[in-house]
């Protein structure tokens, strides 16, 4: 009886375990990232097929930090992301978003950011010594190329003018273009500056082989400010959210966020949020 008593009690102990380490199991949520598969240095595909980039190696870290999820990365295009995110299809999403009111209705965006990028101005070379910053090219001659009315960067030379009167920017709403129309006719005189974020001029303009090098001693860029970039969250995830910015906060004290902006940009591009 003793030792029929034994084994039943060691069965009785392997059932409980197992039905423990069953139960810890499905409490541990599974996260679906999709992230853009080209934009580098943000969210891109490596060499070896490995989801990778700035915003991606932060989600790795926040994994790390949430013992309760689990994520899954998800290399995809921009427009699946969307759609994906807002359906339910992915829990949430990076690809470098600035936010806009029209995001903030479909999505749920945290209260920190998981990164930045950098926004100035595309000038003529020959004017450098005149136009320094965005007030100076305001008295120069304001003379901006046109920018969708939907668009963030709308927003900021709205915010812009809001904070200077007194150094305008001639703020016109226009149809979307490609970046090498834009370079062109800043170019021609037609504009004196195209508002640009940096890492675009650096990969249009200044990288051995970029596709309109034959511009690069005829332009310069001139940076502005820091614009944050977010992830973007589906509708049911806000408990998600909420566990996300609690790791972003302790990514940004020790000091990780730096290192991996450093690692990816060459500099701390979160530095400009300040």
């Amino acid at each position: 009886m003793k030792k029929t008593f034994t084994a039943i009690a060691l069965i009785t102990l392997i059932f409980t375990a197992v039905f423990a380490g069953g139960k810890k199991e499905s409490q541990v949520q599974k996260i679906r990232v999709a992230h853009t598969n080209y934009y580098v240095p943000y969210d891109y595909v490596n060499e070896k097929g490995e989801s990778d980039g700035f915003e991606v190696a932060v989600m790795k870290e926040v994994d790390k930090l949430l013992p309760d999820y689990e994520f899954e990365f998800f290399p995809t295009s921009d427009d699946d992301l969307l759609i994906g995110v807002l359906q339910g299809k992915y829990d949430v999403g990076t690809k470098g978003v600035w936010v806009t009111e029209e995001r903030k209705k479909k999505y749920i965006f945290p209260k920190n950011p998981i990164g930045a990028s950098i926004l100035g101005i595309v000038i003529r070379t020959e004017n450098a010594n005149e136009i320094t910053d965005l007030p100076s090219f305001a008295k120069y001659s304001g003379k901006l190329v046109p920018i969708s009315a939907s668009s963030a960067q709308f927003s900021v030379i709205t915010d812009y003018n809001k904070e200077n009167p007194d150094a305008q920017v001639n703020l016109v709403a226009g149809d979307q273009f490609l970046a090498t129309d834009a370079y062109t006719w800043v170019l021609e005189g037609r504009y004196d500056a195209y508002l640009d974020i940096k890492l675009s001029f650096q990969n249009n303009i200044v990288v051995d082989g970029a596709p309109y090098g034959q511009f690069k001693d005829k332009l310069t860029y001139i940076p502005y400010k820091g614009i944050p970039t977010w992830p973007l969250f589906n509708n049911k995830q806000q408990a998600f959210a909420d566990a996300y910015d609690e790791a972003i906060e302790t990514l940004q004290k020790n000091g990780t966020i730096t290192k991996l902006a450093i690692q990816y940009f060459g500099e701390d591009i979160s530095a400009l949020l300040k």
